[in-house]
């Protein structure tokens, strides 16, 4: 049996909603918990369907790994004896990728699946590679699976990313806490989630400086000085955004807490370019709108631009907005396939290779469609919120990686949304 969201248009979202932790946070962080060599433990870790295949990639690898109360979870690493990920885990999710830096830090050697493609673009992984061989790290790729070794052990270097990939720059880091000698990577990506991951490896011993910034110093420590730890995930800023643009759809006043205002701040920006009134706090952020939607330009960036996981949430919103709006996707190749559904409830949407005119429409209407990924989900959710009529939202496993609770948390917002088993054969 597949579920289904079912939303009945009512065009309200009102109140308050708390944002999980963020996933793509703690995923990372559940990784790094491999150099501890022992039982770490994470609060306001997210229950999505995410964190618990990278807990089954621990688990392999030989950790125990534990949910408990209050979203805590324990990851025991102090048992690990393997430093290989098959591909049917790595397979499940890319960002089990994240695992190849620590192990490469605890054992000196790894065997990473290779992670394949993806639905909303090629994310190569080539970038990763060149900063862990510029630490004196040696891949051989056969039959699919990425072997690392260090012959010589790991070493400081100057890293230059490409791009500042995420996922890049939290490899590269984990490897270089235990590196002998300095390692400066420069071009880094500067996203709240390489922050906090600093912040953890910093608290099992690790020497860090700059995270945050564009180059990040790392002063490599023995293996032997680094411990578990105890560490709170920052708040989902990416969840906090959905929300918000859900209450600037229907204009709210909804107030999004458990989350840092920073980390938001070119979305905020346009919010209010759009027309909503935005009111900060230190870690909540309101927002209502009493005038109509208005046009906006976008361009998705590395942080602090704008974020590529918040364009189709946008577009949902462009796609009401009086006049034209041009977005331009510069991450994901293949980001846009959220428009053929929000065309299929009457947005008038036409792409042009990286770039999507967004002419805005009085309504839209309530039509079956599919989640095409994660945000593309989510977003078709809120579409049917303020839509006519009533949205079927299949495919929304797509939706459980990333959002805890996401109808019940809708549902606490005034939305008439509900989930529903489907018989697939029907």
């Amino acid at each position: 049996m597949e579920e289904e969201i079912i939303v009945s248009g009512n065009g309200v979202l009102e109140g308050e909603v708390r944002v999980s932790g963020a996933k793509n946070s703690a995923l990372k962080l559940i990784a790094a918990a491999i150099l501890g060599r022992g039982k770490t433990v994470l609060h306001n870790v997210p229950r999505i369907s995410d964190i618990e295949i990278m807990s089954e990639v621990l688990a392999h690898l030989g950790a125990d790994v534990e949910r408990g109360a209050d979203h805590s979870l324990s990851v025991d690493t102090s048992t690990v004896d393997k430093y290989e990920a098959p591909y049917k885990l790595v397979s499940k999710m890319r960002a089990s990728i994240s695992v190849l830096g620590p192990l490469i830090g605890r054992f000196g050697e790894a065997r990473v699946a290779m992670p394949g493609g993806c639905q909303i673009g090629a994310r190569k992984i080539d970038m990763h590679l060149v900063g862990l061989e510029a630490l004196g790290v040696h891949f051989d790729n056969a039959h699919g699976v990425l072997h690392a070794t260090t012959p010589n052990g790991l070493h400081g270097a100057h890293v230059m990313l490409e791009f500042p990939s995420v996922g890049a720059t939290e490899n590269t880091l984990m490897a270089a806490v235990v590196a002998n000698g300095t390692t400066f990577i420069e071009n880094a990506a500067r996203e709240p989630e390489i922050v906090d991951l600093a912040n953890m490896l910093s608290s099992m011993g690790a020497h860090i400086e700059g995270a945050g910034s564009s180059t990040i110093e790392v002063h490599g420590v023995s293996l032997d000085d680094l411990g578990p730890c105890e560490h709170t995930v920052v708040g989902d800023r990416i969840e906090a955004g959905t929300f918000l643009v859900g209450g600037a759809l229907t204009g709210g006043p909804v107030t999004v807490r458990g989350i840092d205002p920073s980390f938001l701040r070119m979305a905020l920006m346009k919010l209010e370019t759009m027309g909503c009134e935005i009111i900060t706090g230190k870690d909540f952020i309101t927002v209502s709108r009493t005038e109509p939607l208005r046009a906006v330009d976008i361009q998705t960036l590395p942080h602090p631009g704008f974020p590529t996981d918040l364009q189709a949430q946008f577009m949902l919103l462009a796609s009401l907005a009086e006049g034209p709006s041009v977005i331009t996707e510069n991450v994901f190749e293949n980001r846009f396939m959220f428009a053929a559904e929000l065309s299929r409830m009457g947005a008038d949407i036409t792409i042009e290779d990286h770039h999507a005119l967004v002419r805005g429409v009085e309504l839209l209407q309530g039509a079956p469609v599919k989640a095409t990924d994660l945000r593309a989900g989510a977003a078709l959710v809120l579409a049917g919120i303020v839509a006519e009529g009533e949205t079927r939202v299949s495919h929304i496993y797509h939706i459980d990686r990333g959002y805890e609770d996401y109808v019940g948390k809708l549902r606490g917002l005034g939305a008439d949304v509900s989930r529903l088993d489907v018989d697939e054969s029907l």
